[in-house]
């Protein structure tokens, strides 16, 4: 193996073992990382890794920029590269950085997509009532629970039901990096996961440790949910994007707007940085200007 695809180990290997980063977050490293090293050898020939210059990341940047990569795109790759260089300086493989010359291109900012607060009661209701068979049924425990708790896709289809405290009415939840957080949630909620678990085990029993299933009684898969709530959302004309990521801007923008404060929003999303959360005052801002629009007298 060569001297670098073994560099790109060890800090893929640090990432799984130490950073304990999810499978999808190493993925993507690992795809950026093969992909800067396959374009190295092919202009470059087999460079040690000291000898990688700025030159020749800028170089492979131009070419990915040339494939027309979204700049967002290309800013992960670069966050990829900051991080492996990182790593073998800490280790000491390195006494320079090659990214330090390296300018990250803007990025427009996007405000997320949320639903209104009128379209999901009016969704809500529609789904409730739509519940014969295993298929509607999931599609409306998926949208709700993503509503009321602002979870990510993967942390609710792995939620285990040992992770429900009915009695305190709160869910414990495994996030990014393996950090648990507890998100409290509303009676009727809880009433929602109990009717749920009870048809589940009516009609499956009990050898699913996972709260969602498929209508075949098996642990629920990121795709088969994806879908489901995709398809739920269509009924929102007014949607520009439908996604479960969407519902989980929706439960933090509809805090945001109602007046909660935005480290809480923080904890409840499992945000490690308040950066992070700060997207969503954006959406509070245009809430108050639209408000300042129809309320004051000069506006």
């Amino acid at each position: 193996m060569q001297q670098v695809a073994k560099d790109i180990q060890s800090f893929i290997s640090h990432l799984k073992y130490e950073k304990r980063y999810s499978q999808n977050t190493i993925t993507a490293y690992q795809h950026d990382l093969e992909s800067f090293w396959n374009y190295i050898l092919k202009e470059y020939g087999n460079p040690d890794l000291h000898d990688i210059s700025h030159q020749y990341i800028r170089s492979w940047l131009a070419e990915i920029k040339s494939n027309d990569i979204a700049s967002r795109s290309i800013n992960r790759k670069i966050s990829s590269l900051k991080s492996f260089f990182k790593f073998h300086i800490t280790a000491g493989r390195l006494k320079q950085n090659p990214m330090a010359k390296v300018i990250t291109p803007k990025v427009s900012k996007r405000l997320p997509v949320f639903i209104k607060e009128d379209d999901i009661l009016n969704l809500s209701q529609s789904i409730d009532s739509a519940t014969e068979d295993w298929k509607s049924l999931n599609a409306s425990t998926l949208v709700s629970l993503f509503y009321a708790t602002g979870m990510r896709l993967s942390e609710l289809i792995q939620l285990k039901e040992v992770n429900i405290d009915f009695s305190r009415r709160q869910i414990k939840v495994l996030g990014k990096g393996n950090k648990e957080r507890s998100i409290p949630v509303t009676a009727e909620t809880i009433k929602r996961i109990k009717d749920y678990q009870r048809l589940k085990y009516k009609e499956f029993g009990t050898g699913v440790a996972e709260l969602l299933v498929t209508e075949k009684g098996k642990k629920m898969y990121p795709k088969y949910a994806y879908l489901l709530v995709t398809k739920t959302l269509a009924g929102i004309p007014t949607l520009d994007k439908r996604s479960p990521h969407v519902l989980r801007h929706t439960f933090a923008t509809h805090l945001m707007n109602n007046g909660a404060e935005i480290n809480a929003v923080k904890e409840l999303l499992g945000h490690s940085s308040l950066a992070a959360t700060q997207v969503y005052t954006h959406n509070t801002i245009e809430k108050l200007k639209e408000v300042y629009k129809n309320a004051h007298p000069k506006a």
